[in-house]
């Protein structure tokens, strides 16, 4: 697997060993992949994956391949090409010289040629690559989450963290764009499924949960379920522009001009492939009191009368 100690990665490497496969996990920082490394059944190798000797060599054995790396920001120009474009393209040469027949990749929805973001055109780019590779004997799946939520994501969390923090007024950019979450425990196992699954050959999923929100209706609800209730200014599109132009070269590049550009394409889906994947969709408010965790005020006074033994 490629691109497993992220946040769906994780996820995805943990059902992986839940039903019973045997996984070699490729990362350049192993140090910093703790949460994998206890997983009985698979090996974390340090291993460069952009190089293409290397990559080769490291899928030498193996009889399948998930291709899930992505970034939401570029460090430095031509970080999306490097890590959505040209790492699938070496991805599915590896599997060719190796003799590979399988192939799952995650790309995003929304992904175009024409998209008005580099993140959704890189992405298009890798899933040419990926399909592409179906000329060479490969059975490929491609799979396009809408925005994934769960236990460590840094959607729910990072909003829940900076309702937290205004003291009144929260400024919400891009407020009326929308997205319907899906569950990451429902596309790790979807994923799963489709390993095995020889109708999904050669098939593109689109994956939602199943209920679509404007991003200040989702807001507003992480605010009440968190127990930071803010009044929503919802920007308008000069002052959206603005704010991406300003937080992009702030420390951890929260919101950049690639994210607002991206936002103007709805994440949504028109049917419910999850179910054609053997799955039931789980919504965000049947997990959302999980993922939220610490961030609950509820959950802070629990943990204080704990702590002060009134339980």
């Amino acid at each position: 697997m490629i691109g497993g100690t992220g946040f769906l990665g994780r996820h995805l490497a943990a059902e992986f060993v839940r039903r019973g496969y045997t996984l070699k996990l490729l990362t350049r920082r192993r140090e910093r992949s703790k949460a994998v490394i206890v997983f009985p059944t698979l090996e974390l190798v340090d291993a460069d994956v952009h190089d293409d000797a290397v990559l080769a060599a490291q899928l030498s054995g193996c009889d399948a391949v998930v291709s899930a790396a992505g970034i939401l920001n570029e460090r430095r120009a031509g970080d999306f090409k490097a890590v959505h474009a040209t790492l699938p393209e070496r991805i599915v040469k590896a599997c060719v010289k190796n003799h590979i027949h399988r192939l799952l990749h995650v790309s995003a929805l929304g992904a175009a040629n024409d998209a008005p973001s580099r993140y959704l055109q890189t992405k298009a780019a890798g899933e040419r690559a990926i399909h592409a590779g179906i000329e060479a004997g490969l059975a490929v799946t491609c799979f396009r989450p809408s925005v994934i939520f769960g236990a460590g994501d840094s959607f729910i969390n990072r909003f829940a963290t900076l309702l937290a923090m205004t003291p009144v007024v929260f400024p919400l950019a891009c407020a009326n764009a929308r997205f319907a979450p899906v569950f990451v425990d429902d596309v790790a196992a979807a994923m799963v499924n489709a390993l095995t699954d020889k109708s999904t050959h050669g098939q593109t999923y689109s994956l939602c949960g199943p209920k679509q929100y404007t991003l200040s209706a989702l807001v507003r609800y992480i605010g009440e379920v968190s127990g930071n209730e803010r009044s929503i200014w919802e920007l308008g599109n000069g002052l959206s522009r603005l704010q991406a132009i300003v937080m992009q070269y702030l420390p951890g590049k929260l919101f950049t001009m690639d994210n607002y550009r991206s936002m103007q394409v709805p994440s949504i889906c028109d049917g419910n492939d999850l179910e054609k994947l053997g799955i039931t969709r789980h919504s965000l408010e049947s997990a959302v009191l999980e993922i939220l965790g610490g961030h609950r005020k509820q959950a802070r006074y629990d943990a204080f009368r704990t702590a002060a033994g009134r339980d």
